[in-house]
């Protein structure tokens, strides 16, 4: 008997209001127990409109949607197994980070206070201060530490770095990927690359409330452009190397873009002397462009 996913929603759609925009349009998605999927697309494309309804905090016009096998509309119970994560987040900014901490804690069945000191020194964050003295960033890390600390079977994280410097990102990285060790299913949006592919297995493209693409991380990056830069000892040699396009030299630099596998460009760079070379990880919007213009979108 195949497992249950961890969440798959049929042709589900989301109208706001008569006349209203059409934020969904008959979205299938299916998201393995135990897997890492990332949501990606750019703004408007519907990808916090689906986690909404995933979390039950709006319903959808038509279609339907299983959480951890139920209706989130019919499951008090389920709210206690997800651990969600808005991109801004928001709390009674009167409470203390600690009294947030222990009640949100409470509510799910109960959570070390060990595991909730040892978090918050992991993150250096005070929980003595009041919520509302903090900064954005000091906000969203009180948002991490309740997503994460009871260890919930389901993680739903919407843009969840926001506001967050590069050294905690990486940070998140970490908590996500002892996430999956512990085989906890981790479903977020980004528009990190970085961190999409650290820790994703799979990704889902949605563009105007469609999904356009699943695809696993290796795939996607191989059809995105990365941004390629060098710099010779000597006036830079012309290249004509499969998967390099839009060939610039200005001098003993040249700049390119490579698409897939970069070992013929390698092969073909050593034949010279190479005083430099930087290689860009390619934007998520630019991996959208690119993916868009060859499925002719």
């Amino acid at each position: 008997m195949a497992e249950t996913p961890a969440i798959r929603t049929e042709a589900l759609v989301k109208r706001y209001g008569h006349g209203g925009a059409t934020a969904l349009k008959g979205l299938d998605l299916t998201v393995a127990p135990g897997e890492v999927f990332g949501f990606l697309g750019p703004n408007g494309a519907g990808k916090t409109t689906t986690i909404r309804i995933l979390i039950d905090l709006i319903r959808p016009t038509s279609g339907s949607v299983r959480v951890l096998g139920v209706e989130p509309r019919s499951s008090h119970e389920l709210r206690a197994k997800i651990g969600y994560l808005a991109g801004d987040f928001v709390a009674n900014g009167r409470q203390t980070g600690r009294e947030l901490l222990t009640y949100l804690a409470g509510l799910r069945g109960g959570v070390p206070a060990k595991r909730i000191e040892r978090l918050a020194s992991d993150w250096d964050l005070d929980l003595t201060k009041r919520i509302g003295s903090l900064s954005k960033g000091n906000r969203q890390k009180i948002g991490v530490l309740q997503a994460f600390m009871h260890r919930p079977p389901l993680l739903i994280l919407d843009e969840p770095t926001s506001g967050l410097d590069p050294f905690l990102q990486q940070q998140f990285v970490s908590l996500v990927q002892e996430a999956a060790r512990n085989g906890q299913t981790v479903f977020m949006s980004s528009h990190v690359m970085s961190e999409v592919q650290q820790t994703c297995d799979r990704v889902g493209i949605i563009r105007a409330g469609s999904l356009v693409a699943v695809e696993h991380i290796d795939e996607l990056r191989e059809r995105a452009l990365r941004k390629i830069e060098v710099r010779f000892d000597s006036d830079a040699p012309a290249l004509d190397v499969p998967g390099v396009s839009d060939v610039v030299i200005d001098g003993k630099v040249l700049r390119c873009k490579l698409s897939g596998d970069a070992d013929a460009l390698v092969k073909a760079l050593a034949r010279h002397h190479v005083v430099d070379l930087i290689s860009e990880e390619p934007e998520l919007e630019e991996i959208f462009f690119t993916y868009y213009r060859r499925t002719g979108e």
